[in-house]
């Protein structure tokens, strides 16, 4: 077994070498606590923070991962003003029509549709912009989204996301694929429909057609957001002429 402090110094190491990380901008801690690599400061996007924690995971002699890295927000919110526009944001998705969302800025419960038999039931918790997210939902599909529509929310700096699923049952590819596709749909801004996803163990490739190098770099960082994506090759082509702007929405497996 190697010792902490040699995993330490080979972690930081590969963190000031990697090319997709600015340690002047994003200054990232890194302790061995209990057996694994914690990962702690604010970097300047959910891309470094995915890849800081995949540049973490490949140093021999590291196990586990606990991330606390946070996204340095463009502007700040009050936790409490934070947690109801996510609870809002939740309210309002149609995959989520039929749930609870218990907001604990006001300690209230808000039900849409089903009173007598919720399908789920989201808590959300916020703690110097860093949204926590509870609860049981019906499927991977429904756990990713939540999380995505969380990191959406202006303000956000961080979600961990406990959602339990019922049923549980393993993960994969393409659930993931499913779970890109569902995002991209959630963008306006996007035109999912010319976009294809491939995922090979955790990692996307886009291939399509886009109207902006703008789309093209939104396209990426939603799927960024999402979990259980380890890199993102974005092999999307930059076309200027006229793009049907129709927006399908997906609705994720389970939700009726």
């Amino acid at each position: 077994m190697r010792a902490s402090g040699d995993i330490e110094k080979d972690v930081r190491v590969a963190l000031e070498h990697d090319p997709r990380l600015n340690p002047q901008r994003s200054a990232i801690d890194v302790e061995m606590q209990s057996g694994a690599v914690r990962l702690a400061g604010e970097v300047e996007s959910i891309e470094e923070k995915r890849a800081a924690v995949e540049v973490a995971k490949g140093i021999d002699g590291v196990e586990r991962i606990d991330d606390r890295l946070r996204v340095r927000p463009a502007s700040a919110l009050a936790d409490d003003t934070l947690c109801d526009a996510v609870c809002r944001h939740l309210f309002e998705e149609p995959s989520f029509q039929g749930m609870t969302i218990h907001c604990a800025a006001c300690g209230r419960d808000v039900l849409e549709r089903t009173p007598h038999a919720p399908e789920g039931r989201i808590a959300v918790t916020v703690d110097g912009g860093v949204i926590t997210l509870s609860g049981e939902v019906v499927s991977r599909a429904h756990k990713r989204l939540a999380a995505v529509l969380a990191w959406w929310t202006p303000g956000c700096r961080n979600v961990i996301n406990a959602l339990a699923v019922r049923p549980a049952g393993r993960d994969t590819d393409d659930e993931i694929r499913d779970a890109v596709e569902l995002v991209l749909n959630k963008d306006p801004i996007v035109h999912s429909g010319r976009i294809d996803a491939e995922v090979r163990d955790g990692r996307v490739t886009l291939r399509g057609t886009v109207a902006t190098r703008e789309e093209k770099r939104l396209a990426e960082r939603d799927v960024w957001y999402i979990e259980g994506v380890r890199d993102v090759a974005n092999a999307l082509e930059v076309y200027e002429g006229p793009l049907d702007t129709e927006v399908t929405r997906a609705t994720p497996s389970g939700s009726g």
